[in-house]
Parts: C-alpha cells; sequence; structure tokens
C-alpha cells in the first residue's frame, strides 16, 4: 500500500471514530434512562396490584367472595349463600382470648341462637401447618362438639388465603355479611379487651348489636370496631 493510500484509510477511521465517541456518549444516557423508566412503571404497576389484593373489605361493599376447603369435606362458596346472613368468626381454640369466649359459653351461645334464625356461622380456621392453632377438619370437629360449639361450618383456611382477602389481623374476629353479599360489620366481639371471662358481662357485644340491628331492618350502628386477641398465625 502506497503512503498516500494509507493516510487516507488512517484518516477515514479516525473521523469514524470521531464522529461515533459523540453518538455514543449521547446515546448510552438515553437508554438508561428509558430503561429505568420501564422498571419503574413495572415496579408501580406490582404495588399497585399487591396493594390491591391486600386491601381490606369496606363496610357497607359488597363483601369479598371466597371458596374454601370445610371441615366435614365439603367445599365452602360464599357466592352460594347469596340471601343468607353470613357471620365469619375468626378463630384459634389455643388462643387465650378465644378461650375465654368459648369455655364462658359466649361464643357457643351467639353461634346457638344465631343459627336457630336461619343465619350462616362459618368460623374460619387460618393458622398455617405448624402454628397455634391449626388442626385438620376431624379434629375441628371433635373441638366444637366437646366446647358445646354449633357453627354451621367451620372453613380451613392453612394457606391464609381467605384470611388474607378480609384482612383477618386477630383471633377472635368477626364478620357479619347480610343476604345482598354486603359486609355490614367487621371487627371485635365485644368492648373489652381482655382475656378474663369477668369482663364478659361488663362489655358490649358488638357481634350480637350488629345481628340485631340487621334483624330489624337498621342499618348496623357501630359497624366497624378495633379486634381483640391473638394474632392470625399465617404462615412464615
Amino acid at each position: 500500500m502506497s503512503s498516500q493510500k494509507l493516510l487516507e484509510t488512517v484518516t477515514q477511521r479516525v473521523r469514524g471514530t470521531v464522529c461515533a465517541v459523540p453518538f455514543i456518549i449521547i446515546t448510552e444516557p438515553i437508554m438508561f434512562l428509558h430503561r429505568l423508566y420501564q422498571i419503574t412503571l413495572v415496579s408501580l404497576a406490582f404495588a399497585f396490584a399487591s396493594t390491591t389484593v391486600n386491601a381490606e373489605p369496606v363496610v357497607d361493599k359488597p363483601a369479598p367472595l371466597f371458596s374454601g376447603a370445610a371441615a366435614d369435606g365439603s367445599t365452602i362458596k360464599l357466592a352460594d349463600l347469596h340471601g343468607k346472613t353470613v357471620v365469619l368468626e375468626w378463630t384459634n381454640h389455643e388462643c387465650p382470648f378465644v378461650v375465654k369466649h368459648y369455655e364462658s359459653g359466649n361464643i357457643p351461645n351467639l353461634q346457638k341462637d344465631a343459627v336457630a334464625k336461619g343465619i350462616v356461622w362459618l368460623q374460619v380456621i387460618t393458622s398455617a401447618p405448624g402454628k397455634q392453632g391449626n388442626v385438620d377438619g376431624e379434629t375441628a370437629r371433635k373441638l366444637n362438639a366437646h366446647r358445646g360449639a354449633t357453627p354451621t361450618n367451620t372453613v380451613l383456611d392453612s394457606d391464609g388465603s381467605i384470611g388474607k382477602l378480609y384482612g383477618a389481623t386477630n383471633t377472635p374476629q368477626f364478620f357479619i355479611i347480610d343476604p345482598q353479599g354486603v359486609l355490614v360489620y367487621k371487627g371485635g366481639i365485644d368492648s373489652i379487651p381482655s382475656a378474663d371471662q369477668s369482663d364478659i358481662g361488663k362489655a358490649e357485644n358488638y357481634v350480637s348489636a350488629a345481628l340485631a340491628d340487621l334483624a330489624a331492618g337498621r342499618k348496623v350502628a357501630k359497624s366497624s370496631t378495633k379486634p381483640y386477641g391473638c394474632s392470625v398465625k399465617y404462615a412464615g
């Protein structure tokens, strides 16, 4: 190759390199910002979806529908109970607060009275395997027989899906759904947060009051109260 040809080749390559440098400098930040924008959008969408899925049910709005395995081997579907008043009772037989209301007969009496009036009363056991209160269907039925409990049925929610759907945090905790499928009450059983049986007679029973309002065709006066008791024993 002649000296002149070599000089022209080198000059062309240098010019190409010089021209390429600004292009790289300009485009790389733009590509990075575009990628960051995409990641941000995906993160926000995921956060919104998570918040929506785990949002607590709202009083005076339709109760979240669910399907769950029952202690008697059947499948409970809330949609199938349309037209009936439904009580959901989160429970854990080993929780001292639950023991208080069962040993005293408080919850069994509420169950008996409600079921006699055609109300569907569902216990919900959300304790995960290996956690306090986790039982199989047969054990749940034996426990109820021993305690004189008469719920319509017991829903086994060991994976916590129904508990999370309703934002259940405590045992005992109650949700009441009217015949149109609307949530009309959520919260605790009464007004005195203790494990002492002697407090039951002095407390305002929110569950019985809500059921009385509903039966009389009145709006539930105290439709949302603070639950108390043991934490729901979710997995993890």
